[in-house]
């Protein structure tokens, strides 16, 4: 299995082996409802499930989903980076990943710099370079809990080197947790290939995008650490426009339509419309985000633009669609089924598990 993507003008072949495709789902954060919840997505034939920051702490849900089930692997689908220190990060890390015996990812995102400064009132710095400081930070301090090393971390955002006995965990049976970032632009996708065990590529990606900016910057990143594609984890989660019936399918359609106007109306992402020569959409999607125009941006989205960024059809052709464009890549994904039938959702995650 292989990537043909494009490097200085030339295209490049890379071939690696890739397992079954793991498939995930998003738990809300009502904690009075995750041990239903999960005790049913484990039924199911989830492999994991994922917690996403936006109105609630990313972490409680995972703690609970943890405690009420026993294969299911789980992840902060993301979790705010520079919200919180690497100490924190580090020991919130360390407790679920010791908690749920070795099942938990901490998944990050840098989020942009009005959300950092104004609603966390939290330094913001090059973010690329912050987020590579921030995860050796983390890597430095669990050197230190688990190996004995000494802690000397010394960076232009962060600094550690005090650490005591009183203040390291006792319980390291199940060691550091596994950790992966979020990305979209080159700079942030080489930095989770240097120094992550993983990547979530963004869902607002389409395969030009991917074979041209992402899968190359990622194999810089690697390279850098002298690391391989082999264990390095990603994931991705397209856009599915399907449903039982024209009803479902004509709800369904309208909100990736709205969903996708609102990635494509911010700024950082405008490369990716480049990639389907749609840039200049960009600047009309952001002004009429600006004036609260949200319904109506979905309108510019085509049925060509929703084919780039994911899959269309019946329930019955998602997962071989899915397979046939993202398997040789993908290694799990968490996207939304909009489908009511139980049964064709578990034909769907079946046939993406098998492969």
């Amino acid at each position: 299995l292989g990537d043909v993507y494009k490097r200085q003008g030339l295209l490049i072949e890379i071939y690696y082996w890739r397992e079954n495709m793991k498939v995930d789902a998003g738990i809300g954060h009502h904690l009075n409802e995750i041990p239903a919840t999960v005790k049913k997505l484990q039924a199911a034939g989830y492999d994991g499930v994922r917690t996403a920051e936006m109105n609630h702490d990313p972490f409680f849900p995972l703690l609970l989903a943890a405690e009420h089930s026993d294969k299911l692997e789980i992840a902060s689908s993301i979790a705010v980076a520079f919200a919180r220190s690497p100490m924190n990060l580090a020991n919130i890390g360390h407790d679920l990943n010791a908690y749920s015996k070795g099942r938990f990812t901490l998944g990050l995102g840098s989020q942009i710099k009005p959300h950092i400064t104004k609603r966390f009132s939290m330094q913001w710095g090059a973010p690329a370079a912050q987020m590579r400081e921030l995860v050796l930070a983390m890597r430095a301090i669990w050197g230190n809990w688990y190996n004995g090393d000494p802690l000397e971390f010394v960076g232009e955002y962060y600094k550690h080197t005090l650490m005591t006995p009183a203040f390291t965990p006792e319980d390291k049976d199940f060691g550091a947790p596994k950790v992966v970032l979020a990305a979209v632009g080159p700079k942030m996708t080489e930095v989770a290939g240097e120094v992550a065990d993983g990547m979530i590529i963004h869902p607002f990606s389409t395969m030009a995008y991917i074979n041209e900016v992402t899968m190359p910057a990622i194999e810089r990143g690697l390279a850098k650490a002298g690391k391989s594609r082999d264990g390095f984890e990603l994931s991705y989660s397209c856009f599915v426009v399907t449903g039982r019936d024209e009803e479902e399918f004509a709800k369904s359609k309208k909100a990736t339509q709205e969903r996708i106007a609102f990635y494509g109306s911010t700024p950082a992402y405008k490369g990716v419309l480049d990639s389907i020569g749609c840039g200049e959409l960009q600047g009309e999607l952001n002004t009429m985000s600006k004036q609260g125009r949200w319904k109506e941006m979905g309108t510019l989205i085509s049925d060509d633009m929703l084919d780039k960024f994911g899959v269309m059809g019946e329930p019955h052709e998602i997962a071989p669609a899915m397979l046939e464009r993202y398997g040789n890549f993908v290694d799990r994904t968490s996207t939304s089924f909009p489908v009511s039938d139980e049964a064709q959702r578990r034909a769907i995650i079946e046939t993406l598990r098998a492969g």
